[in-house]
């Protein structure tokens, strides 16, 4: 397969995650409002954002110590379990409750289970990559109806402050991202660069991640000739590997903004197809930047992925509320 093939087809899965990711959240607010999924007594609260932004402090440091005392499996499992739950509340909007037992619909929960039952069992990339897009959506639009328009804004920017933090300077990013890759879970997205590509007969490191550098701590301490091979593995095209990969939250992050632009749009505000256009032009922007960070890695240069998708979002949301005609302060949630 041609470098030109191989590239369309990684564009084509990355942008095919992301668009369903969007578009699923943006179909679920509305039923998790009504179903009463919102966690949040007052989603204009700008402490949800930080108290979020804790949470996900408290959660990579326990992964980091996970990895480092070997008890891998412990998060894998909980990594899994959480996909079936989220995924729950996904199959309970879209499948109808034919068959309920008291207030569960039973099919709903099979098709969770089977999610998590084929994750743990066959974690293949496409099984990883359709798991990882409905945990995706789920979580989009809870935090979408749970944070507010600046409570949204505060976090997103907070975010990508971290994400090109934790991959540029203190680097336990990439560390997390290495022994995140090895559990096969979708909190890393596979995207594979050809058809055959099979994510269960091939080692995550011999692959490249989209947002992180490509160094491991092992490879800082090896000897003068492995570093002169990693420099001339470093000067071949991404397209060389088999796959790359892309943290879920890249997708989930910048959609939570496109999330609460709708479900919290002010009344009278332009749409299409039933979407605001603040919501429109957020996703916009979120491709924008998306598009950038694709060919940076491309071009083999590595990158954080939030400040740009999370910039792109941002941006485009603000574009789009001005052109509505809010003010700026109406835009921000002021």
């Amino acid at each position: 397969m041609s470098q030109r093939r191989r590239a369309a087809l990684g564009v084509g899965i990355v942008a095919a995650i992301f668009l369903f990711v969007q578009v699923a959240a943006l179909a679920l607010v509305e039923p998790f409002q009504a179903a009463g999924y919102q966690p949040v007594e007052d989603p204009q609260d700008p402490t949800n954002s930080l108290a979020y932004f804790g949470a996900i402090l408290v959660a990579t440091a326990v992964m980091l110590a996970a990895f480092k005392f070997g008890v891998d499996e412990f998060i894998r499992l909980l990594v899994i379990g959480s996909g079936a739950w989220l995924s729950l509340y996904v199959f309970q909007v879209l499948i109808p409750p034919v068959v309920t037992v008291g207030s569960f619909n039973l099919v709903a929960v099979a098709c969770a289970a089977a999610l998590g039952i084929a994750l743990y069992v066959y974690p293949e990339w496409y099984v990883i990559d359709v798991a990882g897009a409905f945990m995706g959506a789920a979580a989009a639009g809870l935090f979408g109806i749970s944070f507010g328009i600046l409570p949204a804004l505060l976090l997103l920017t907070v975010l990508a402050v971290y994400d090109a933090i934790s991959v540029y300077g203190t680097e336990h990013m990439l560390t997390l991202a290495s022994g995140v890759m090895d559990l096969r879970v979708p909190v890393v997205l596979v995207i594979p660069f050809s058809a055959s590509y099979s994510f269960l007969e091939t080692d995550p490191s011999e692959n490249t991640a989209l947002d992180d550098e490509e160094d491991t701590e092992e490879d800082a301490t090896a000897d003068e000739d492995d570093a002169e091979a990693r420099d001339e593995e470093e000067e071949q095209s991404p397209l060389d590997r088999e796959a790359m990969f892309i943290g879920l939250g890249d997708a989930v992050i910048p959609t939570v903004l496109v999330a609460s632009a709708a479900f919290f749009a002010p009344e009278g505000i332009a749409a299409v197809v039933g979407v605001p256009v603040t919501a429109l032009a957020a996703m916009v922007g979120t491709f924008a930047g998306l598009a950038g960070l694709l060919w940076m890695v491309m071009k083999g240069r590595a990158h954080a992925g939030l400040p740009l998708l999370n910039g792109g979002a941002i941006g485009g949301y603000l574009l789009g509320a001005l052109a509505s005609g809010l003010t700026l302060i109406q835009a921000l949630g002021l």
